[in-house]
């Protein structure tokens, strides 16, 4: 855990993970603390998804250990806000943006929800938190991108959990909405002293709001500070062979030696962006 931040959330312990019997991440280990901002950035395969849903129980580690407010077990995912990839939402659904963040509240239980004042109170004032209150009643289906993303993040805040993993919550979302996203998350770290994990394979978007990053390639993590992290020593260890790091006008590429002008992962989604890491 970075110097300075509050008590631990997360902690991550020499953890090694597989999926469908193929090993996937060897040896992972950070902390966080509440508060704390910390990006996961790996390219597509690298391990981001398994990693996220070990930490919430639905993968088992083949060693090593994961505890979440110093507890291990089922509590994990009372402490715990999730929002997943991004899935496609039925325009005709008729399910309105705060029948979703309701789900957050009750959504656990069988049967219908039971409305009443105070989670009516507390779902509208999770709305006007991401800036979406004006969207309240609309079906969540037909809601932009990245109204769609401000809503999920109000279902996974709701009951106010310590810990935020969003998964990938940037891609397809164009730079505006993107911008808007990281900041009102960073705002409610700071805020609300939560401690969020977000993956990307985009680093630059998250470049002004990290404190923390943990960087997956090769089946293998690097974490700490981005300055202490996003180095050429560092990622030549972590990749096995020669990495260039590239500051360009305040973003960042990092470039396999071996193959010159290849950035090791995907253009991010939108051509306007200048450079992307995985």
């Amino acid at each position: 855990m970075i110097d300075g931040w509050e008590e631990e959330v997360l902690s991550v312990d020499r953890v090694s993970l597989a999926f469908a019997g193929r090993p996937v991440l060897e040896d992972v280990s950070f902390s966080l603390g509440g508060g704390a901002f910390c990006g996961l950035i790996g390219a597509n395969g690298s391990g981001k998804t398994t990693l996220l849903r070990a930490i919430l129980g639905f993968e088992t580690p083949a060693r090593g250990s994961i505890r979440i407010d110093r507890a291990g077990g089922d509590r994990r995912l009372l402490s715990v806000g999730y929002v997943p990839q991004k899935i496609a939402l039925d325009p005709f659904m008729p399910l309105r943006a705060r029948d979703v963040v309701a789900l957050g509240l009750d959504g656990h239980r069988f049967g219908l929800p039971l409305p009443s004042r105070q989670s009516r109170s507390r779902v509208d004032a999770m709305l006007k938190a991401v800036d979406a209150e004006r969207f309240a009643d609309q079906r969540i289906g037909t809601l932009s991108g990245g109204y769609q993303q401000r809503v999920l993040i109000a279902h996974a805040l709701v009951r106010q959990p310590r810990l935020l993993l969003l998964d990938e919550p940037l891609a397809s979302l164009d730079l505006r909405s993107s911008a808007e996203i990281v900041t009102l998350l960073r705002r409610f770290a700071t805020v609300h002293r939560i401690a969020v994990l977000l993956s990307a394979h985009d680093i630059n978007p998250l470049l002004g709001a990290m404190d923390q990053i943990v960087y997956l390639a090769n089946g293998r993590a690097a974490s700490g500070a981005t300055d202490e992290v996003i180095r050429t020593e560092v990622l030549s260890r972590l990749y096995g062979y020669h990495i260039d790091v590239i500051r360009v006008h305040g973003r960042i590429l990092v470039i396999a030696s071996d193959s010159p002008g290849k950035i090791l992962t995907e253009i991010a989604e939108h051509p306007e962006h200048v450079a992307a890491v995985p």
